[in-house]
């Protein structure tokens, strides 16, 4: 066992515990979760097992094996990554995740005041997160965590979506480089930029932190 893990898991928690501090002074309902498991447990506990369920593109859901989870539990799934989709069912599956009961989804980057940073390519997601679904849950991985919003920008456009380029074979400098060359390229990626300051109205919105580091 490394001897420096216990100072390691210390600042994790420390900082975690901050950023869960401030999304809740925002409106945001907040929990640390430091397993996998723990995190299936809540979402299994959370979502009703006869809730429709629209998951967002991403990374982290799939490292939890949370489509999987809920698809064998029996829950409605909106999910435009099911494979074997035509262009028309993944379009569908995406405006159907605006109405559902529940949405799940990762987040690019969160900074340490608490706010939610994303770049989409379609805006499905962030549209999803902003307004529609009853229950909106977006987990965290400690990797997600910057400084600021200047620094969560950075971070997407040099970490996320280089990776997310590279994962979807797209013709783009940040896929040849993994930097972002500010492109504008007609397959940019980067393409809609939100800013959730405060839990949006009229939306349950929990955020789940966890010191794992999932997704890009």
């Amino acid at each position: 066992m490394n001897e420096y893990n216990d100072v390691k898991n210390w600042h994790k928690s420390t900082i975690l515990e901050e950023v869960k501090g401030k999304l809740l002074k925002r409106g945001f309902n907040a929990a640390i979760y430091n397993t996998e498991n723990e995190i299936n447990d809540f979402l299994i506990k959370t979502i009703p097992a006869n809730a429709s369920v629209g998951l967002g593109g991403s990374i982290t859901l799939r490292e939890l094996g949370v489509d999987s989870t809920l698809k064998k539990r029996g829950n409605i799934l909106f999910d435009h990554w099911e494979k074997g989709l035509s262009p028309e069912q993944g379009l569908a599956a995406r405006k159907k995740q605006l109405s559902s009961d529940y949405f799940l989804t990762s987040i690019n980057a969160l900074t340490l005041e608490g706010q939610i940073i994303n770049i989409d390519g379609i805006g499905n997601r962030v549209a999803s997160m902003i307004f529609g679904p009853s229950h909106v849950i977006a987990i965290a991985g400690y990797n997600k965590i910057a400084k600021d919003i200047d620094d969560a920008l950075w971070r997407i456009k040099n970490f996320a979506s280089p990776q997310n380029a590279k994962r979807l074979n797209m013709d783009t400098p940040c896929a040849k480089t993994g930097m972002c060359a500010n492109c504008g390229a007609p397959k940019t990626i980067c393409r809609v930029t939100t800013i959730i300051e405060y839990k949006p109205n009229l939306t349950d919105f929990t955020v789940i932190l966890t010191p794992l580091e999932l997704g890009f």
